[in-house]
């Protein structure tokens, strides 16, 4: 039996996913602000143990961790599931928006990573799951800020694969792209209270298509959530699990996209070493 820690678990990927490791016969420690949500959500079972955290807390992390192992005994699975988003223009974006997403989104990761860590290397094994993002592979119009948050879940998460894997610890960062959850919902995402009207064409037509896709997008949570499953039940991890068909395709067009214009410029950029 398994032990998952997942952040955010009081409604979407994080209930989906901690419900099929329970179906799995695993133990979860599923973590919210409120943990009564969780409880609502998923009932009373044995191996549920519903902790509060505000990943914005170093101390609420690693008392949230020592809680899952005085109960479960081991925490072998991290899904570092909770976040939020902020839809506007990089120039729109305020300092305390900006700073308010980056606690929550980087640091808040990075708190539950500091906190988990000790207990993986002293078992020798364990496997950390950082949820990232279309988005933080491909920057877009009116997700600059967002997606720079889900860029440093990126880099965060190549580095850990490279510190991590000597130790029988793996790290792979899951790029799902719009999956049919409340992401969307005000209650996920944050429009910026600038709204300035040179950016009606670019993020003004982004903030229209968000309205319009909530609840149509093309990705089912429930696939999702077997997909995280199936990841960590593969024997050889991938460094980096892209999920739906959009983040396919988008990642596609962004590698056509820098090798035409690493060959443009390749002359240039050969240029600046020193000559031998």
């Amino acid at each position: 039996m398994r032990t998952w820690f997942i952040t955010g678990a009081s409604r979407g990927f994080g209930t989906l996913i901690a419900e099929r490791a329970l179906r799995a016969g695993d133990a979860v420690v599923a973590t919210a602000r409120k943990p009564q949500d969780i409880t609502d959500r998923l009932g009373d079972h044995p191996n549920l143990l519903a902790v509060r955290l505000d990943v914005t807390s170093e101390a609420e992390a690693h008392q949230a961790v020592a809680e899952g192992i005085k109960r479960f005994g081991r925490i072998d699975v991290v899904i570092n599931n909770a976040g939020f988003g902020v839809l506007g223009a990089v120039e729109e974006t305020s300092a305390s928006e900006t700073e308010r997403l980056f606690s929550t989104n980087v640091f808040g990761v990075l708190n539950v990573i500091r906190a988990v860590l000790p207990h993986m290397r002293s078992q020798r094994r364990g496997h950390v799951i950082n949820i990232s993002s279309v988005g933080g592979y491909q920057a877009y119009r009116g997700w600059g800020v967002y997606g720079s948050t889900k860029f440093a879940i990126e880099g965060i998460t190549e580095a850990m694969h490279q510190e991590l894997a000597p130790l029988g610890i793996h790290a792979t960062v899951v790029e799902p792209g719009f999956f049919r959850t409340d992401f969307l919902d005000a209650q996920s995402l944050i429009k910026t209270a600038l709204e300035l009207s040179d950016y009606d064409e670019t993020v003004g037509k982004m903030r229209e298509f968000a309205e319009a896709a909530n609840h149509a997008q093309p990705g089912d949570p429930v696939k999702f959530a077997e997909a995280i499953l199936a990841l960590v039940n593969a024997p050889k991890p991938p460094q980096r699990l892209a999920l739906g068909s959009d983040t396919v395709a988008r990642i596609g067009e962004k590698h056509r996209f820098v090798e035409a214009e690493l060959a443009e410029w390749k002359e240039l950029s050969l240029s600046t070493d020193f000559e031998v």
